[in-house]
């Protein structure tokens, strides 16, 4: 049983209530945070090391969300089973259409994905600050590394939304700002 709220909408589909504010700001913040301090701040600034220290927070407010939140926030409820993402392959390469009301299996996998990837960054980044490791070359180049695999994860990120959007005809972008997504009628609906 659900306890995801649904209603009827207007244009023949139904919308459910999924992502809660917290989330969402986490997100659209965790966005931010990260593409200023990809593109548009010094790395060596005073200013891209606070950015890292928020991105760390935030990292740390989605976990204990990850365990004390909503059910569509929790682990729990969205962690990727190897069925579920051979599934949702198998949906994509046959053209069916399934909706997710939560997390898909792969876009599961990129979320643990990038809060991985981030906490290392944040390590990393903090590491880098300290007597023992200022200086040390592999502290750094692992630093730039994960940096890059991030930006290389959010544009697949980014365009696996996109796909899935077009494929489900579920406007996901909208839904991660309004927190409501709305499915076609006629839609097969996977929590």
């Amino acid at each position: 049983m659900s306890d995801l709220s649904t209603t009827a909408a207007p244009s023949g589909a139904t919308q459910h209530a999924v992502w809660d504010p917290l989330l969402r700001i986490f997100h659209w913040s965790l966005v931010t945070l990260f593409a200023a301090n990809a593109l548009f701040d010094d790395a060596g600034s005073k200013l891209h090391a606070w950015i890292g220290y928020t991105i760390g927070g935030l990292i740390a407010l989605r976990l204990i969300w990850g365990f004390i939140g909503p059910r569509s926030a929790r682990f729990s409820s969205f962690f990727p089973t190897r069925a579920g993402v051979a599934q949702q392959i198998t949906d994509m390469a046959t053209g069916r259409r399934r909706v997710h009301l939560m997390h898909t299996p792969l876009g599961a996998l990129m979320i643990f994905n990038l809060l991985l990837t981030l906490a290392g960054i944040i390590a990393t980044g903090v590491m880098m600050t300290t007597d023992a490791y200022w200086g040390v070359a592999w502290v750094e180049h692992l630093h730039e590394a994960l940096v890059t695999w991030a930006e290389v994860s959010v544009v697949l990120h980014v365009g696996a939304v996109l796909l899935e959007s077009r494929r489900t005809g579920v406007n996901l972008p909208k839904a991660m700002v309004t927190g409501i997504k709305t499915v076609p009628d006629g839609a097969k609906i996977e929590e």
